[in-house]
This record gives structure tokens, sequence and C-alpha cells, in this order.
């Protein structure tokens, strides 16, 4: 027994050993793996300072390189243009003096000023802390290279992120090689600010041995305005100050006497006022068109260029007696238009000159108010592929007119809109008053709420699409590719029961709705002017949209609407449904962000042809309330039909809400008159193979014709009229 018991205790005991000699060995392993990771990381960390020192190094090498970049490329210096910005939107951006990272404090403390705040150039993109921007070396983006022989490279370290870059022109341009480098290899790269070509710099000499350093503006070189024809105009300060200070005073003089003069016969005439101010309805045609033309002039003008803006036309006027007692035309506008357009040319600080007739610039209008609300982001990234000239900003000082004025010379060009439909009518209208012998066609960025003439066109719903086409790159490849097409405008005339005048005549592109659908777009402007904050992107939109949709599905507020609006199609009177709570005009086949009111695959009505938006055409229809609305949204019921005609006129003998193009407003009783006013060239974008592309062809074939004479302007307007009605 003794013996079992001295083997069992020998087991154990080895046993014991032996388990502890397992956790030793295993220790001993996690020790070795630990210790090798630490090594790796180490051996990684180590490489990856050494690769950012000598990246460091070739950039200060870079920096002192261009000390004097005009005698070295004999490109003009070019002081960068700064812009404030907060700290949080210079993430992974360096500083292009001190080349250290710009990323917010991590400290504890309060930030001062200096650490919250950035400059950020609106031009090529590059950043610096606010007291390193003072240091910083005049390379930025040269608009203006009139009087060289050819366009040099202006070679630039790339400091945003490729947004806008393809795939396959991530490449050096020299030895075709990434130009990322290898992990150790890290070699910096130079990006020309026109033709956006990347090279190392360790190629760049042997390129300039082999090729040359001439710039050839890329593969959109017909769209990007080259800097050899854009003269900088050289004004003397003390004429120019005095000039303006006396087409100022002579505005302010005229928009006063007009004022008193109005005032006067308000008082000794009363309720007559519109039939001294007025003076019928030429005037108000009249000083409507003249309005924008002198929107940035003076302190009159601004105000009619607002009452023209999108902003203005969707001032609705709640006090129905102060939109009947107060005009909204003036007659010192016509008088002064040619002052204003003479002051818009003063404050002109380019000119084109002898652009060549191959060029098909294109001129880019956005509006940062639109309801992406990212205006800045775009003509940031549209100052890095194109000509910082040729994008323009509006607001309500300042319209189309400034770019249009720019391009006044310029044969063939196109436009680029950047914002939503109303935005899109605005640039129109501004169009239409410059007389253009050619009118240029205009392309859709779709960055409002709706987007419904950027559907109907295919440029797409948003600017979420863009981004997954390879963003701006993807879009001004669809603009030079485009097809021409043309676009019916209406005027919708608003007067009261004796045929006279309330306020200047709007244009119509898209619908106009009369009832429930413009009680919801009334509604939400009223909050966009509350809350602006609340509108900051595009979902948001049609969140804030649906919401205000959803309280008045139970609202039969508008029930008697049948009783109280009257329609006429073609001098035919329109019975209006019992049920009907809104009244439609479409011009295009897309309402509301979608909406088909029409649905021309509908073989239900055999008394009705297929629309088309530039037939000279409108249809009406009817809605039986927001709840129809809401199915109409959803795709689960149709708009009413009918009737289709070529002009339009609604009595309303109780106040409504009234949208034009989505620009909402509260009409007291009158009469509405839509009737043709014109045809807008469009750019549609050749989605459709290979028809698409082939009306593209045709489109610049003609242009060519007509550059060299083949045809003139007028024939080349009823050609592409044709083109577009047969291809549709």
């Amino acid at each position: 027994m003794d013996d079992y018991r001295e083997s069992e205790g020998f087991v154990f005991t080895w046993m014991s050993k032996n388990q502890m000699e397992i956790e030793e060995h295993h220790l001993f392993v996690i020790s070795c793996f630990v210790a090798s990771l630490i090594g790796i990381l180490t051996i990684f960390y180590t490489a990856w300072r050494w690769r950012r020192n000598i990246n460091l190094s070739w950039m200060k090498a870079i920096a002192r390189s261009k000390r004097n970049p005009k005698a070295m490329n004999k490109i003009p210096q070019v002081p960068h243009t700064w812009s404030m910005e907060s700290v949080t939107r210079g993430r992974n951006l360096s500083c292009c003096v001190c080349l250290e990272s710009i990323s917010p404090s991590q400290t504890l403390g309060p930030m001062v000023a200096s650490d919250s705040y950035i400059h950020h150039c609106s031009i090529c993109g590059a950043a610096a802390h606010l007291d390193c921007s003072a240091g910083a070396q005049k390379d930025c983006k040269c608009v203006s290279m009139f009087g060289c022989g050819q366009v040099l490279h202006q070679w630039a370290v790339q400091w945003t992120e490729e947004t806008d870059r393809p795939d396959e022109s991530s490449f050096c341009s020299y030895c075709e090689e990434p130009y990322t480098g290898s992990f150790l290899e890290g070699s910096p790269i130079w990006c020309c600010l026109w033709c956006q070509r990347l090279v190392h710099i360790d190629c760049h000499s042997s390129m300039i041995n082999e090729t040359g350093d001439v710039c050839d503006l890329g593969p959109f070189k017909r769209l990007v305005l080259s800097p050899l024809y854009v003269k900088q105009l050289k004004r003397t300060s003390s004429g120019g100050f005095l000039s303006s200070i006396t087409a100022g005073a002579n505005e302010v003089a005229s928009s006063v006497r007009a004022t008193i003069r109005n005032q006067s016969k308000k008082h000794r005439h009363g309720s007559e006022t519109f039939a001294d101010t007025g003076n019928g309805s030429n005037m108000s045609d009249m000083s409507g068109e003249s309005a924008a033309d002198g929107s940035h002039e003076c302190i009159t003008s601004r105000m009619e260029d607002y009452s023209n803006s999108p902003e203005g036309n969707q001032r609705q006027n709640g006090e129905a007696s102060k939109m009947e007692k107060i005009p909204s035309f003036n007659r010192s506008s016509s008088i002064n238009q040619k002052d204003s357009i003479d002051s818009v040319g003063m404050r002109q600080t380019y000119e084109l000159v002898d652009l060549p007739p191959e060029a098909r610039p294109l001129l880019v209008f956005i509006n940062k108010k639109s309801g992406a609300q990212q205006g800045d982001l775009l003509r940031q990234r549209l100052n890095v592929l194109l000509n910082p000239v040729q994008v323009c900003e509006l607001s309500s000082t300042e319209g189309p007119e400034v770019g249009l004025y720019l391009f006044r010379k310029t044969r063939h060009f196109r436009v680029l809109v950047c914002g939503g439909d109303g935005t899109v009518g605005w640039v129109l209208d501004a169009i239409d008053k410059q007389n253009f012998i050619s009118p240029p066609p205009v392309a859709i960025l779709p960055a409002g709420t709706g987007n419904d003439l950027a559907r109907v066109l295919l440029w797409g719903a948003g600017l979420g699409l863009l981004e997954r086409r390879a963003g701006l790159y993807s879009l001004l490849h669809d603009i030079e590719h485009a097809a021409v097409t043309v676009l019916d405008r209406w005027k919708v005339l608003i007067s009261n029961q004796q045929g006279k005048p309330l306020q200047s005549p709007k244009f119509m592109n898209n619908y106009l709705g009369v009832g429930c659908d413009a009680k919801v777009a009334l509604e939400i402007h009223n909050l966009r002017e509350e809350n602006p904050e609340k509108f900051y992107n595009q979902f948001m939109n049609k969140v804030l949209y649906a919401r205000e949709g959803a309280k008045s599905i139970m609202d039969r507020t508008f029930a008697d609407l049948p009783w109280q609006v009257r329609v006429e199609v073609d001098g035919v009177e329109i019975e209006v449904p019992e049920d009907a709570e809104g009244v439609l005009v479409a011009n295009i086949g897309s309402y509301m962000g979608g909406v088909d009111l029409w649905h021309n695959e509908d073989d239900s009505y055999d008394d009705f042809d297929p629309q088309s938006m530039h037939d000279r055409m409108l249809e009406v229809v009817s809605i039986s309330g927001m709840w129809h609305l809401g199915k109409l949204q959803v795709g689960l019921s149709r708009a009413r039909r009918l009737a289709q005609g070529r002009s339009i006129k609604i009595q309303l003998f109780a106040g409504f809400p009234v949208q034009v193009d989505g620009e909402p407003w509260f009409q007291q009783p009158c009469t509405l008159n839509i009737s043709h006013h014109g045809q807008a060239f469009m750019l549609k974008r050749a989605a459709e193979e290979p028809l698409g592309h082939a009306a593209a062809i045709v489109a610049d074939v003609l242009d060519n014709a007509e550059t060299n004479h083949v045809i003139n302007a007028l024939q080349k307007r009823s050609l592409l009229q044709e083109m577009a009605l047969r291809l549709s």
C-alpha cells in the first residue's frame, strides 16, 4: 500500500512540474510573439517616418525651387485667394507654408482663434494656418496669360484630394507609374493646375527635355477657357470710382423721383394707382424685362434683380392688401436700362479676346443657397478643373448678367447651372434679355430639392448620383457630348378682373399649380425663411416636404375649389371635377421630384396627344387632395387629365396659394393668362446609344457650319428645333 502511495505521489509531482514547464513554454512563446510584433511595428513606423521625412525634404526642395516661378516658367505670380474656414474642414490637409498637418487640435483647453480657423484658397485648394498664410508663395492658378504664345504647364503640389479624377489618370504622365510610389520610395507628385496631369518630381526635368512644358489644357480643352484669351482690364482707380459714384447717384436720384411721383399719385388717385403707375401691360412687360439688367449697379436695380431671382419669385405676400397696394414694377428701370448695362461693363475685371472658332467654353453659374447648399465646395472643385473666370456665383446683388456680359462676344459657348429649378429659370430669363444671336444651350447640375427639369434632361435627381459617376470629371464629359434640345417657355400674366396687371409677368418652364400642392410649397417656403438651417441637404428637404404634406392629408381646405376656379383652354371652358382640390398646368413630364402627371403610355385617353416639352402645348390635370398627391408620389394613382392647349386662362374668384416652378405665393382673386413666350436651348445628357451621341454630333456640326458661314444663326436654330422634334 505504501509503495502505491509513493508511486502516486511521484506521478503527481511529475505532472505538476510538467504543467509548470508547459505554462513557462507558453509564456515564452507569447513573449516572443509580442516582441516580434513590437519589432515589426517599430520597423514599419521607422520606415514611415523616414519616408515622410523624405517627402517633406522633397516638398521643401520644391518650395525653394519655386522661389522665382516667373523667371523659371515665365508664368505671372498670382497670390492665393484666401477665405477663412473652420479648422474642422481642413482634415487630411497640410499647410502649404510650414507643411505641417492642419488637423483640429486635441488639447483640452479652449481653442484660440488661430487654432480654430484656417485660410483656404478658393481657387487651387491650398490651405495654410492663419499665421502662415502671409508667407505663402504666389503660385496660385494664373487665369490670364494674355500676350503669351502658348499655355505652359503650371505645376503645383497636389494639396486637395483627388475627388474629380478618374482612376486611369492617377499615373505619372511621363513614366506611367502610379504616383503613390512604393512604400519606401515616395516621390512627391506635381499636378498641372490646367490639364490635371500628374508627374513625379524626378520625372519633370526629363519630360521637359523631351516634350517641352506646353500644356494642351487636358481632355476638356474645348470647355476650359484658355488663359491666352483672357485679358485683364487696367482701369484707373479714380476714373472708375468717380464713374461708379456718378452712375449710382443718377440711379438713386431716378429711384427717388419715381417714388415721389408714385406717392403723390397714390394720395391723389387712391385705388387707381395701378392705372397711373403701370400704364398698361406693355409697361409691365418692359420693366420686367429690364429689371435684371441692372441688378448690381445701384439700390433700385438690386431690388429689381431680387424680385426676378428665385428668392424674389418665392416671396409670397400673406397680407393681401399689401400685395394689391404696392406695384412690383418701376418706371425708372426701363429708363436707366442702358446705364445699368454700361455699369456692368465698368465693373468687369477681365475681357475675352479672339477666342478660336473651335472653342466651346463653359460658363458656370452656382447658387449656393439651393437645396443641397454645397455651392462653396462645388465652386472650389470647378475652379480646379476650369478657369476660375468662367465660374460665377449668384446672389441677390449679382445675377447672371455679369457672366453673360463677359461672354457677350463669344460666338459659341455653353452654360452650366448649379442649382434647382428656380435657379435655372433665373438664368434662362437673363439669357432671354441679352438677345443673343445664337443663344447658348444650358446644362443642369441638380443641386435643388425637386430638380424636375434636370430629371427630364437626364442630368439626374441630385448630387449623389454625380458622386457615383466619378464626380465633376464625368459631368464635364457628359456636357461636352450632350445633345442640344429645346424647351418651351411660357409667360404668366397676372391681372385683375378688368385686365390691368397686378405684378410683373412670371415665366414658367416646368409647371404651375393652384390649390393644395401650392399650399404645401408655400408652407415649406415660410419654414425655410424662418429656419434656413433646417434645409441643409436634399434628403432633409424632402423629409420636411413629406411632413408638411402629411399634416394636410385630412384637411379639405380647398373643397370649394371647383366653384372658385374657372379654367379656359384655347378659349373653351373646361369643367373642373367636383372632388378636385388642385389644378396643375404642366410643360414637362416630371413634377415634385419625378412624378409623371400625364403618363404618355396610358392608352385609356384617345383624345389627347403625348406630352412633349417642345410642342408648344400645355397639359392640364387635376388632383383631389393631399392623399391623392401622396399616392401620386409612390405610383399608386394617377392625375386626372382635363385638357391640352396652347393658351390657358385661369380665373380665381377667391384667394388661393399659387406656385410656378416651385416658387409659391398667396394670390388674391385675379386672372392668370398663360401664353407661349419662346423656346430655350437646353443640353440633354446623351444616355441613349447611339441616338444621343448622334444628336450631339449633329449639333456640333451645325455650330461649325455657322462658324464657317455655311448657314446663319436663324437657320441653325430652325434645324436644331426640327432635330429636337424628330428625336423626341
